[in-house]
Protein backbone atom coordinates (compact mmCIF):
# COMPACT_ATOMS: atom_id res chain seq x y z
CA UNK A 1 0.00 0.00 0.00
CA UNK A 2 1.39 3.38 -0.99
CA UNK A 3 2.23 5.92 1.69
CA UNK A 4 2.37 9.71 1.69
CA UNK A 5 6.16 9.43 1.48
CA UNK A 6 5.82 7.41 -1.73
CA UNK A 7 3.56 10.11 -3.20
CA UNK A 8 6.02 12.85 -2.17
CA UNK A 9 8.95 10.94 -3.68
CA UNK A 10 7.19 10.39 -7.01
CA UNK A 11 5.97 13.99 -7.21
CA UNK A 12 9.37 15.38 -6.14
CA UNK A 13 7.92 17.34 -3.20
CA UNK A 14 7.89 17.15 0.58
CA UNK A 15 5.32 15.15 2.55
CA UNK A 16 3.99 18.41 4.03
CA UNK A 17 3.23 19.66 0.51
CA UNK A 18 1.32 16.45 -0.22
CA UNK A 19 -0.62 17.00 3.01
CA UNK A 20 -1.46 20.59 2.01
CA UNK A 21 -2.75 19.44 -1.37
CA UNK A 22 -4.91 16.71 0.16
CA UNK A 23 -6.32 18.85 2.99
CA UNK A 24 -6.40 22.10 0.99
CA UNK A 25 -5.27 23.99 4.07
CA UNK A 26 -2.46 26.00 2.47
CA UNK A 27 -1.78 27.48 -0.95
CA UNK A 28 0.13 25.21 -3.34
CA UNK A 29 0.85 26.28 -6.92
CA UNK A 30 -1.26 24.73 -9.64
CA UNK A 31 1.67 22.95 -11.31
CA UNK A 32 2.75 21.27 -8.06
CA UNK A 33 -0.85 20.40 -7.20
CA UNK A 34 -1.20 18.63 -10.54
CA UNK A 35 2.04 16.68 -9.96
CA UNK A 36 0.85 15.57 -6.53
CA UNK A 37 -2.59 14.54 -7.79
CA UNK A 38 -1.03 12.62 -10.67
CA UNK A 39 1.23 10.79 -8.22
CA UNK A 40 -1.74 9.99 -5.99
CA UNK A 41 -3.63 8.56 -8.95
CA UNK A 42 -0.66 6.59 -10.27
CA UNK A 43 0.05 5.03 -6.86
CA UNK A 44 -3.66 4.61 -6.02
CA UNK A 45 -2.92 6.30 -2.73
CA UNK A 46 -5.69 6.59 -0.11
CA UNK A 47 -5.13 8.99 2.82
CA UNK A 48 -5.30 7.41 6.25
CA UNK A 49 -8.36 8.58 8.13
CA UNK A 50 -6.78 7.36 11.37
CA UNK A 51 -3.59 9.32 10.82
CA UNK A 52 -5.56 12.43 9.93
CA UNK A 53 -7.77 12.09 13.01
CA UNK A 54 -4.72 11.77 15.27
CA UNK A 55 -3.20 14.89 13.77
CA UNK A 56 -6.42 16.94 13.77
CA UNK A 57 -7.73 15.50 17.07
CA UNK A 58 -11.07 15.05 15.31
CA UNK A 59 -12.41 11.89 13.65
CA UNK A 60 -15.43 13.49 11.97
CA UNK A 61 -17.42 10.59 13.38
CA UNK A 62 -20.54 10.74 15.54
CA UNK A 63 -21.77 7.85 17.67
CA UNK A 64 -25.42 7.14 18.37
CA UNK A 65 -26.91 4.93 21.06
CA UNK A 66 -30.43 3.80 20.15
CA UNK A 67 -32.97 1.49 21.74
CA UNK A 68 -34.00 -1.35 19.45
CA UNK A 69 -37.74 -1.28 18.78
CA UNK A 70 -40.34 -2.40 16.26
CA UNK A 71 -41.67 1.15 16.34
CA UNK A 72 -40.87 2.75 12.92
CA UNK A 73 -40.47 6.12 14.64
CA UNK A 74 -36.90 5.28 15.63
CA UNK A 75 -35.85 4.21 12.14
CA UNK A 76 -37.30 7.43 10.72
CA UNK A 77 -35.37 9.55 13.22
CA UNK A 78 -32.15 7.68 12.42
CA UNK A 79 -32.76 8.37 8.74
CA UNK A 80 -32.80 12.08 9.51
CA UNK A 81 -29.66 11.80 11.63
CA UNK A 82 -27.78 9.89 8.91
CA UNK A 83 -28.78 12.39 6.25
CA UNK A 84 -27.69 15.35 8.40
CA UNK A 85 -24.36 13.70 9.24
CA UNK A 86 -23.67 13.05 5.56
CA UNK A 87 -24.55 16.60 4.56
CA UNK A 88 -22.18 17.97 7.21
CA UNK A 89 -19.26 15.68 6.38
CA UNK A 90 -19.59 13.30 9.34
CA UNK A 91 -19.84 9.54 9.53
CA UNK A 92 -22.33 7.89 11.90
CA UNK A 93 -21.72 4.79 14.01
CA UNK A 94 -25.02 3.37 15.28
CA UNK A 95 -25.22 1.06 18.30
CA UNK A 96 -28.41 -0.62 19.54
CA UNK A 97 -28.77 -0.98 23.31
CA UNK A 98 -31.63 -3.56 23.24
CA UNK A 99 -33.04 -1.64 26.24
CA UNK A 100 -30.31 -3.25 28.35
CA UNK A 101 -28.04 -1.25 30.66
CA UNK A 102 -25.10 -3.66 30.30
CA UNK A 103 -25.30 -3.51 26.53
CA UNK A 104 -25.57 0.28 26.66
CA UNK A 105 -22.32 0.46 28.65
CA UNK A 106 -20.61 -1.96 26.27
CA UNK A 107 -21.74 0.04 23.24
CA UNK A 108 -20.72 3.29 24.90
CA UNK A 109 -17.22 1.96 25.55
CA UNK A 110 -16.98 0.76 21.94
CA UNK A 111 -17.90 4.21 20.61
CA UNK A 112 -15.47 5.98 22.94
CA UNK A 113 -12.66 3.59 21.97
CA UNK A 114 -13.28 4.57 18.36
CA UNK A 115 -12.79 8.20 19.44
CA UNK A 116 -16.11 9.54 18.21
CA UNK A 117 -16.27 13.32 18.35
CA UNK A 118 -19.70 13.34 20.01
CA UNK A 119 -22.63 11.19 21.10
CA UNK A 120 -26.33 11.18 20.30
CA UNK A 121 -28.36 9.19 22.82
CA UNK A 122 -31.92 8.01 22.23
CA UNK A 123 -32.41 5.25 24.78
CA UNK A 124 -35.09 3.97 27.15
CA UNK A 125 -32.77 3.06 29.99
CA UNK A 126 -33.68 4.97 33.15
CA UNK A 127 -30.25 4.50 34.72
CA UNK A 128 -27.35 6.35 33.16
CA UNK A 129 -24.17 4.89 31.68
CA UNK A 130 -21.41 3.64 33.94
CA UNK A 131 -19.31 6.43 35.45
CA UNK A 132 -16.35 4.06 35.28
CA UNK A 133 -16.68 3.89 31.50
CA UNK A 134 -16.91 7.67 31.16
CA UNK A 135 -14.00 8.24 33.55
CA UNK A 136 -11.62 6.35 31.26
CA UNK A 137 -12.12 8.86 28.46
CA UNK A 138 -12.11 12.66 28.15
CA UNK A 139 -15.53 14.29 28.30
CA UNK A 140 -17.40 13.70 25.05
CA UNK A 141 -20.14 16.17 23.95
CA UNK A 142 -23.58 14.60 24.22
CA UNK A 143 -27.08 15.39 22.95
CA UNK A 144 -30.12 13.54 24.30
CA UNK A 145 -32.89 12.99 21.73
CA UNK A 146 -36.66 12.76 22.30
CA UNK A 147 -36.31 12.23 26.03
CA UNK A 148 -33.73 12.44 28.78
CA UNK A 149 -33.92 9.16 30.70
CA UNK A 150 -31.11 10.03 33.07
CA UNK A 151 -29.16 13.01 34.31
CA UNK A 152 -26.87 14.44 31.67
CA UNK A 153 -24.79 17.56 31.30
CA UNK A 154 -25.45 17.56 27.57
CA UNK A 155 -28.15 19.19 25.49
CA UNK A 156 -31.67 17.84 25.10
CA UNK A 157 -33.89 17.98 21.99
CA UNK A 158 -37.51 16.89 22.25
CA UNK A 159 -40.99 17.72 21.04
CA UNK A 160 -43.62 19.46 23.18
CA UNK A 161 -45.40 16.25 24.07
CA UNK A 162 -47.73 17.88 26.58
CA UNK A 163 -49.01 20.26 23.91
CA UNK A 164 -49.32 17.38 21.44
CA UNK A 165 -51.42 15.38 23.91
CA UNK A 166 -53.65 18.41 24.44
CA UNK A 167 -54.09 19.00 20.71
CA UNK A 168 -55.01 15.36 20.05
CA UNK A 169 -57.53 15.16 22.88
CA UNK A 170 -59.07 18.54 22.15
CA UNK A 171 -59.57 17.42 18.54
CA UNK A 172 -61.59 14.40 19.74
CA UNK A 173 -63.66 16.57 22.09
CA UNK A 174 -64.39 19.10 19.35
CA UNK A 175 -65.43 16.20 17.08
CA UNK A 176 -68.25 15.54 19.57
CA UNK A 177 -66.92 12.66 21.68
CA UNK A 178 -67.29 12.34 25.44
CA UNK A 179 -66.33 8.70 26.08
CA UNK A 180 -62.64 9.10 25.26
CA UNK A 181 -59.94 6.62 26.23
CA UNK A 182 -56.17 7.05 26.31
CA UNK A 183 -53.67 4.31 25.48
CA UNK A 184 -50.65 5.95 27.08
CA UNK A 185 -47.02 4.96 26.76
CA UNK A 186 -44.69 3.87 29.60
CA UNK A 187 -44.79 6.51 32.32
CA UNK A 188 -41.08 6.30 33.14
CA UNK A 189 -40.50 8.00 29.75
CA UNK A 190 -41.01 11.74 29.79
CA UNK A 191 -42.74 12.05 26.35
CA UNK A 192 -45.29 9.35 27.26
CA UNK A 193 -45.90 10.95 30.62
CA UNK A 194 -46.30 14.42 29.07
CA UNK A 195 -48.73 13.17 26.39
CA UNK A 196 -50.84 11.53 29.08
CA UNK A 197 -50.80 14.74 31.13
CA UNK A 198 -51.82 16.70 28.03
CA UNK A 199 -54.76 14.29 27.63
CA UNK A 200 -55.81 14.84 31.26
CA UNK A 201 -55.53 18.62 30.90
CA UNK A 202 -57.63 18.77 27.73
CA UNK A 203 -60.31 16.50 29.24
CA UNK A 204 -60.41 18.63 32.39
CA UNK A 205 -60.58 21.88 30.44
CA UNK A 206 -63.37 20.44 28.29
CA UNK A 207 -65.38 19.29 31.30
CA UNK A 208 -65.27 15.68 30.08
CA UNK A 209 -65.37 12.82 32.61
CA UNK A 210 -62.16 10.81 32.89
CA UNK A 211 -62.86 7.14 33.61
CA UNK A 212 -60.14 5.02 35.21
CA UNK A 213 -61.04 2.07 32.98
CA UNK A 214 -60.38 4.25 29.94
CA UNK A 215 -56.74 4.89 30.85
CA UNK A 216 -54.35 2.09 29.90
CA UNK A 217 -50.57 2.28 30.10
CA UNK A 218 -48.69 0.33 27.46
CA UNK A 219 -45.24 0.11 25.87
CA UNK A 220 -45.20 2.19 22.63
CA UNK A 221 -45.20 -1.02 20.54
CA UNK A 222 -47.68 -2.53 18.05
CA UNK A 223 -48.53 -5.42 20.38
CA UNK A 224 -49.11 -3.04 23.27
CA UNK A 225 -51.72 -1.14 21.28
CA UNK A 226 -53.39 -4.38 20.22
CA UNK A 227 -53.63 -5.72 23.79
CA UNK A 228 -54.75 -2.37 25.20
CA UNK A 229 -57.50 -1.98 22.60
CA UNK A 230 -58.80 -5.47 23.35
CA UNK A 231 -59.08 -4.51 27.03
CA UNK A 232 -61.05 -1.39 26.14
CA UNK A 233 -63.36 -3.29 23.79
CA UNK A 234 -64.10 -5.85 26.53
CA UNK A 235 -65.51 -3.18 28.86
CA UNK A 236 -69.29 -3.13 29.42
CA UNK A 237 -69.34 0.33 27.81
CA UNK A 238 -66.40 0.68 25.42
CA UNK A 239 -65.09 4.15 24.56
CA UNK A 240 -66.18 6.01 21.45
CA UNK A 241 -62.74 7.43 20.67
CA UNK A 242 -59.10 6.67 21.44
CA UNK A 243 -56.03 8.83 21.84
CA UNK A 244 -53.06 6.52 21.30
CA UNK A 245 -49.76 7.80 22.70
CA UNK A 246 -47.97 6.89 19.46
CA UNK A 247 -48.79 5.62 15.98
CA UNK A 248 -47.40 2.14 16.61
CA UNK A 249 -49.98 1.55 19.35
CA UNK A 250 -52.65 3.08 17.10
CA UNK A 251 -51.80 0.52 14.40
CA UNK A 252 -52.14 -2.27 16.98
CA UNK A 253 -55.48 -0.82 18.04
CA UNK A 254 -56.67 -0.88 14.39
CA UNK A 255 -55.99 -4.62 14.26
CA UNK A 256 -57.88 -5.31 17.48
CA UNK A 257 -60.87 -3.34 16.20
CA UNK A 258 -60.77 -5.20 12.87
CA UNK A 259 -60.66 -8.60 14.59
CA UNK A 260 -63.78 -7.71 16.56
CA UNK A 261 -65.64 -7.00 13.32
CA UNK A 262 -65.73 -3.26 13.96
CA UNK A 263 -64.62 -0.36 11.78
CA UNK A 264 -62.58 2.81 12.18
CA UNK A 265 -64.06 5.44 12.38
CA UNK A 266 -67.67 4.21 12.00
CA UNK A 267 -67.62 2.30 15.31
CA UNK A 268 -64.63 3.84 17.06
CA UNK A 269 -62.37 6.78 16.25
CA UNK A 270 -58.60 6.91 16.77
CA UNK A 271 -55.95 9.60 16.76
CA UNK A 272 -52.25 8.71 17.04
CA UNK A 273 -48.96 10.49 17.63
CA UNK A 274 -45.68 10.71 15.63
CA UNK A 275 -46.99 10.65 12.03
CA UNK A 276 -44.85 7.69 10.99
CA UNK A 277 -44.55 6.92 7.28
CA UNK A 278 -47.17 4.15 7.58
CA UNK A 279 -49.90 6.48 8.96
CA UNK A 280 -51.33 7.81 5.66
CA UNK A 281 -51.48 4.27 4.23
CA UNK A 282 -53.66 2.80 6.98
CA UNK A 283 -57.29 2.02 6.12
CA UNK A 284 -58.60 4.56 6.81
CA UNK A 285 -55.57 6.90 6.88
CA UNK A 286 -54.65 7.73 10.48
CA UNK A 287 -55.26 11.18 11.93
CA UNK A 288 -52.24 11.89 14.10
CA UNK A 289 -49.93 14.41 15.71
CA UNK A 290 -46.92 15.11 13.52
CA UNK A 291 -43.59 15.03 15.31
CA UNK A 292 -40.90 16.58 13.06
CA UNK A 293 -38.59 13.56 12.97
CA UNK A 294 -36.28 14.84 10.23
CA UNK A 295 -35.97 18.16 12.04
CA UNK A 296 -35.29 16.30 15.29
CA UNK A 297 -32.39 14.48 13.64
CA UNK A 298 -31.09 17.61 11.92
CA UNK A 299 -31.17 19.78 15.02
CA UNK A 300 -29.59 17.04 17.13
CA UNK A 301 -26.63 16.80 14.75
CA UNK A 302 -26.31 20.58 14.44
CA UNK A 303 -26.45 21.04 18.21
CA UNK A 304 -23.86 18.31 18.74
CA UNK A 305 -21.48 19.90 16.23
CA UNK A 306 -22.01 23.27 17.94
CA UNK A 307 -21.26 21.63 21.30
CA UNK A 308 -18.07 20.06 19.91
CA UNK A 309 -16.90 23.48 18.74
CA UNK A 310 -18.09 25.27 21.89
CA UNK A 311 -17.55 22.86 24.80
CA UNK A 312 -17.91 25.60 27.43
CA UNK A 313 -21.34 26.79 26.24
CA UNK A 314 -24.26 26.26 28.62
CA UNK A 315 -26.38 23.17 28.02
CA UNK A 316 -29.73 23.86 26.41
CA UNK A 317 -33.14 22.24 25.92
CA UNK A 318 -34.57 22.65 22.41
CA UNK A 319 -38.30 22.00 22.05
CA UNK A 320 -40.00 21.21 18.73
CA UNK A 321 -43.68 22.05 18.20
CA UNK A 322 -46.08 19.21 17.27
CA UNK A 323 -48.77 19.66 14.62
CA UNK A 324 -52.16 18.05 13.94
CA UNK A 325 -52.41 16.01 10.72
CA UNK A 326 -56.08 15.49 9.92
CA UNK A 327 -56.98 12.36 7.94
CA UNK A 328 -59.97 9.99 8.10
CA UNK A 329 -59.73 7.97 11.34
CA UNK A 330 -61.88 10.34 13.44
CA UNK A 331 -65.62 10.58 12.85
CA UNK A 332 -67.19 14.00 13.33
CA UNK A 333 -70.72 14.49 14.57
Amino acid sequence: MATMKDVARLAGVSTSTVSHVINQNRYVSESITIRVKNAIEELNYAPSALARSLKMNRTNTIGMLLTTSNNPFYAEVVRGVERSCYERGYSLILCNTEGDLQRMNHSLETLLQKRVDGLLIMCTEVQGPSKNVLARYPAVPTVMMDWSPFESEGDIIQDNSFLGGEIATRYLIEAGFSRIACIAGPQDKSPARARHQGFIQAMTDGGINIYDDYIIFSDFEFAGGFESMNKLLSLPTPPEAIFAGNDAMAVGAYQAIYQKGLKVPDDISIIGYDDIDLSPYMIPPLTTIHQPKDKLGQQAVDQLIYRMDNPEANASVLVLTPELIERQSVKKY
